[in-house]
């Protein structure tokens, strides 16, 4: 299929969204929500918001069904890039080739700017205008799910052990929570809303879920990978980093070569956990081959 075009077409029906649903710049208070629009307006990939549209259609459900979840989702990635990027944090100047957001708002507004985009997102999961159609039982599943899936039970939590674990020997069972939960809750999220929000019955919610954890997974270890080899002007940020500030990874603990592996073995298994949804669940299977195989 063509990937880059089904990224490309979702992408634009992703940010036509967010910026119908995010306040306006010079709505009070203006330097608040520039700060927000700043960051989410700032070139992302919006995987994740077309993770939930791809779940979604996959099961037969219309992908405008699935667009308050989409976006929700990306305001609550865009957050955590804000809120990660602090000094208190990891201390970046960059993310998607611009400043950060602290280093052009400064880092009170920073802060304040994730933490709005974090409320926003649930507002707008909550919202029964824009989530016209929907269930509203399974309005409140998606809701549950994102909410548990992006606090201390998953990506917060895996943030916490991700900066307690610096500098210090981890074993393999702390890696595989830092990498489940940092990156891989909020995809898993993505994919499970999606597959809801459209419809799925048991056999396709219970296939998605393995797509979403081992693509989830996978993610991260490429992301660990490109840290080392990737090039700094494609990714859009620094690279070397992790190994800089001796962060738990699995390069850093299996060496790349078992790294590449173990990404590619999860490929494979997040392809084969689509098996029961047909041709439907091809632009997943693309993502899948994506997320590993992509240089940025």
């Amino acid at each position: 299929m063509d990937l880059k075009g089904y990224l490309r077409e979702r992408a634009v029906l992703v940010d036509a969204a967010l910026d119908r649903w995010l306040p306006r710049e010079e709505i009070l208070p203006p330097r608040l929500h520039q700060a927000m629009r700043y960051s989410v307006f700032a070139g992302g990939k919006r995987l994740r918001p077309i993770l939930i549209i791809a779940a979604c259609e996959a099961v037969g459900g219309p992908p405008e069904r699935a667009l308050p979840a989409a976006c929700a989702i990306e305001m609550i990635h865009t957050y955590s890039l804000i809120h990660d990027d602090l000094p208190a944090m990891d201390d970046d100047d960059f993310r998607r080739g611009h400043p950060t957001n602290h280093k052009v708002f400064g880092e009170a507004n920073a802060i304040l700017a994730g933490d709005a985009l974090l409320t926003e997102a649930f507002r707008l999961l909550a919202d029964a205008e824009a989530n016209r159609g929907v269930d509203p039982a399974v309005s409140l599943r998606v809701i549950e799910t994102i909410a548990r899936c992006a606090g201390s039970q998953g990506m917060v939590g895996g943030q916490v052990v991700d900066m307690e674990s610096e500098e210090h020997p981890v074993d393999f069972a702390t890696l595989q929570y830092i990498h489940t939960r940092k990156t891989g809750a909020l995809i898993l999220a993505s994919i499970q809303a999606g597959a809801w929000l459209g419809g799925g019955n048991d056999e396709q919610v219970a296939a998605l879920t393995r797509y979403g954890e081992t693509a989830g997974l996978a993610f991260q270890i490429a992301d660990d990978i490109l840290d080392i080899i990737g090039d700094q002007r494609e990714l859009g940020k620094d690279v070397g980093s992790d190994q800089a500030r001796g962060k738990a990874t699995y390069p850093a603990l299996l060496g790349l070569s078992e790294a590449r592996r173990r990404a590619g073995e999860l490929r494979e298994l997040a392809i084969a956990a689509l098996q029961p949804l047909g041709t439907s669940a091809e632009p997943l299977r693309a993502i899948a081959r994506y997320i590993v195989e992509r240089t940025s």
